[in-house]
């Protein structure tokens, strides 16, 4: 820095002119900027902070000497005289400036006649920008500073963090009383409003496989909310002095340290992008992993070991600030009537449940853990919540060094109660995981890097064991509800303890079975509720699984299914855990393509159980034309109609829907002399087309490339007629319903061609059975997920005339994984490696 200075005193010596002496500004710190690699060598999070803190205030105040020097020539007074003020705001003000962040300034003034303030405070700004400073400035003469903090929460948590860098001591000294008085004033709206803000945050940010880690749970505002609170409130501007007072020197070390790893885990962040970037993405975990100094072991990779740290420092940073801002604000937003108020819901000593929520004082003293599982056993079923008073009083718990048989047979009655998930959360949110779950240890901050997880295994185990708790699906309530208290109680464990076995080198479905099987005897479970538990979390993704990528109406595929599950309550409590896993992975990952899917498979299922003959698809077919004989309008049908129904061609038909469905398409099947078509548009859109003119199913799917297919079935009927049904996965805007509309029309001009991209298809990934049925082929294709996947497919089998009866498509991972069920037709199996040919890349490369 000191030779920046002397070449600028060069120049000005040399009368040079702005852009030159801005050009050697802007080089300095172009060349600082792309040193900071071998800085962050040797310098961690904070150190690194307040070096470049520091830097930047010697840089901006180098700039704002030139300014004055330039504006003053050799009349400049002391800097100290003329009444501006540089003061640092926010994480600059803070000596937390990260590489990229933006540097809050606010240039404070008072305005004095004989000085051209403004100009000087232009130019200041206008060659910091010149210089490549992000420099986020704010300009306030110091009567207005206590007007614009009414107006605005931001600017007044931005102006607590308030430092000065240079410039008039005794304009600072006027700004420090004004912001005394911000301090004190209006407090409580103030507290009230940041809390809010604060909780709208973490709803967006919540904890997830790629975090942010300034915005997001356990990040760096988190830590900053808990200083405005302490600056606010107690007057510090370090929350090192409330040790001893408000918590111990032990959970503030912890903090800090987990702050510590958090802060460079952004410096190294901005680093690798060379940009501002607070979010932790599975594209960028490599390089951040490789720059932390991880490396790969034989049992985890270094990518894992960098995450797993990551999500255990925003646990410990989200708890303790959590907390902290709860104790610190209590006594400003606490109201003199809640006094009786409590009073009037006290439950035991020392506990209030107000709101089915249980608080108790901050000061509590802990009990053994023991005592504190038969407190949570007792508690009655209306406790849904647990303020942060009690959820701090339970993570002081006394935690023994083994478990004793008492305290065993507590977990077991409290792992029945009716209303399990608020405990869970409870235990987990305090730390007690483990002490009370101890084969729940690998799941901890493990994370998933499967691309199709959200959460990390222990939240996400959690999320499932809540959905048990909250089913929003009626017909899955229904299930659910058949089942005996016992039988729910191990289907909502099983939902818990699903991926138990996740963090270790083996297969967790296997691992996860022997857990749940120890943990049975180690509880003392009934022998029986141990062994479908057990068989259940080792097949616990199996229905899924077959439910979108197998034939499900296949005799084959449900025996060796119904097979594995062995007992129709197993396939009914599975059913619901599956719902429950599905739904905890995110936002409409269970949506009403899968509902069907699940359910379509579960009543496949359930004959099996029954008589294995009714799996057979004569014979179910069979068993649904009597059934749609019984019904009153089949009744009322001519003869030669009633004829046509039973001879419908598509055998798939029967073995899928009801008997009023088929019964519904037959009848209106009966007047279509061209074609009829229905547009649904509610949870998700639906396409149902009876047509006896040809449809030009590829130039239909073509148009329509840019929504996403999650099922089709085209059944054969009588008289050359065929009905279609295509659902996707998502429901359109309304205005675009007339788009659709008229695409369909349009795909009955056979003439029409809509220009496709060739997806790219591997050969190895093209699988044909055309034994999969006396009436049907199947193809499986595995391929990249790709914009008119599916339709250049479908157009390549209208070349060649192939009847497809259904197509089950589904994407996971960025991966396509489709079924088609195909007519036996002469026209598929003998020209199959033709059709392959042209779907492979192979082919396409030539």
């Amino acid at each position: 820095m000191n030779d920046l200075n002397i070449q600028i005193e060069e120049l000005i010596s040399q009368n040079a002119n702005d852009f030159e002496i801005s050009k050697v500004f802007k080089n300095y710190f172009k060349n600082y900027v792309a040193s900071i690699d071998t800085t962050l060598e040797t310098t961690g999070g904070k150190d690194f902070f307040i070096k470049h803190t520091k830097h930047t205030d010697k840089f901006l105040i180098l700039l704002y000497k030139y300014i004055l020097r330039k504006n003053f020539g050799s009349y400049q007074p002391m800097s100290s005289s003329v009444p501006i003020s540089l003061v640092a705001l926010g994480s600059y003000g803070r000596q937390q400036l990260c590489i990229y962040s933006d540097i809050d300034i606010m240039i404070l003034y008072e305005d004095i006649k004989g000085y051209n303030l403004k100009e000087i405070m232009e130019e200041f700004i206008t060659l910091a920008w010149d210089c490549g400073l992000k420099l986020g400035s704010r300009v306030h003469e110091l009567k207005e500073v206590a007007l614009s903090v009414a107006e605005d929460i931001t600017i007044k948590s931005s102006i607590l963090e308030s430092r000065l860098i240079f410039g008039s001591k005794y304009l600072w000294y006027g700004y420090e009383n004004v912001l005394h008085l911000i301090r004190k004033t209006n407090q409580k709206e103030f507290v009230l409003d940041k809390l809010e803000e604060h909780k709208q945050r973490l709803l967006k940010y919540p904890l997830k496989m790629e975090p942010n880690i300034k915005d997001g749970y356990g990040g760096i505002r988190e830590s900053n909310m808990m200083y405005w609170m302490a600056n606010i409130l107690y007057g510090t501007s370090d929350t090192k002095s409330l040790i001893g007072s408000e918590f111990t020197e032990e959970e503030y070390r912890k903090y800090r340290q987990s702050l510590e790893y958090i802060f460079q885990v952004r410096n190294a962040l901005h680093n690798i992008a060379r940009k501002k970037q607070d979010q932790v993405t599975f594209d960028i975990l490599p390089d951040l992993s490789t720059k932390l100094g991880f490396k790969n072991t034989p049992r985890h990779t270094k990518d894992r070991q960098c995450m797993a740290k990551l999500l255990t420092c925003l646990h410990i940073i989200h708890s303790f600030t959590a907390t902290m801002v709860k104790k610190f604000t209590r006594k400003v937003i606490f109201k003199k009537e809640n006094i009786t108020l409590l009073k009037e819901h006290r439950y035991k000593k020392n506990l209030y449940i107000v709101d089915n929520t249980l608080y108790t004082s901050f000061n509590a003293k802990p009990k053994s853990l023991n005592n504190l599982v038969k407190e949570l056993i007792d508690l009655p079923s209306s406790v849904k919540r647990f303020d942060r008073s009690y959820i701090y009083y339970a993570s002081k718990a006394k935690r023994p060094t083994t478990q004793s048989k008492e305290l065993k047979k507590n977990i077991k009655s409290m792992l029945f109660k009716k209303s399990l998930y608020p405990i869970i959360k409870l235990i987990y949110n305090a730390g007690l995981f483990q002490a009370i779950l101890p084969n729940t240890k690998k799941i901890i901050d493990q994370p998933q890097f499967d691309g199709y997880h959200q959460h990390p295994v222990d939240v996400h185990s959690i999320k499932t064991l809540k959905f048990a708790e909250h089913i929003k699906d009626p017909y899955i309530q229904e299930i659910f509800n058949s089942l005996t208290k016992q039988q729910q109680s191990i289907t909502k464990l099983v939902a818990l303890f699903h991926d138990a076995g996740k963090g270790r080198p083996t297969d967790h479905h296997i691992v996860g079975e022997k857990i749940f099987k120890d943990m049975g005897v180690s509880l003392n479970f009934d022998e029986e509720h141990t062994k479908i538990g057990a068989r259940l979390v080792r097949y616990h993704n199996m229905m899924s699984y077959i439910a979108t990528h197998e034939d499900i109406y296949s005799e084959k595929t449900i025996l060796n299914f119904t097979g594995l599950v062995k007992s129709e309550l197993a396939l009914r409590m599975l059913y619901v855990v599956t719902y429950c896993d599905i739904s905890a992975v995110g936002t409409n990952i269970y949506n009403a393509s899968m509902a069907s899917l699940l359910k379509q498979l579960y009543t496949q299922s359930l004959p099996a159980f029954e008589n294995e003959a009714l799996l057979n698809e004569s014979a179910r077919r069979v068993a649904k034309q009597n059934t749609i004989k019984n019904l009153k309008r089949y009744k009322e049908l001519p003869n030669l109609v009633k004829k046509k129904i039973m001879y419908i061609s598509s055998n798939q038909m029967f073995l899928i829907l009801k008997a009023e469905d088929i019964l519904d398409i037959a009848i209106k099947a009966k007047d279509v002399e061209n074609y009829i078509y229905k547009i649904m548009n509610e949870r998700h859109l639906t396409i149902r087309i009876i047509r006896k003119a040809p449809l030009n199913l590829g130039y239909l799917l073509g148009k329509l490339e840019f929504l996403n297919i999650a099922s089709m079935n085209i059944y054969k009927l009588y008289d050359d007629k065929k009905a279609f049904y295509i659902s996707f996965t998502e429901k359109v805007d309304d205005e675009d319903l007339p788009f659709i509309e008229e695409v369909i029309k349009s795909s009955f001009d056979m003439s029409k061609t809509t220009r496709l991209m060739a997806p790219i298809i591997k050969k190895e990934n093209i699988k044909v059975n055309c034994n999969h049925t006396a009436y049907l082929a199947a193809m499986s294709i595995v391929a990249k997920d790709q914009k008119g996947l599916f339709a250049y497919i479908a157009k390549i089998f209208d070349d060649f005339n192939i009847e497809i009866e259904s197509a089950k498509l589904n994407t996971i991972r960025g991966y396509a994984k489709d079924l088609f069920l195909i007519e036996k037709n002469g026209n598929f199996c003998t020209k199959q490696n033709e059709i392959i040919d042209l779907m492979s890349i192979e082919n396409k490369a030539d």
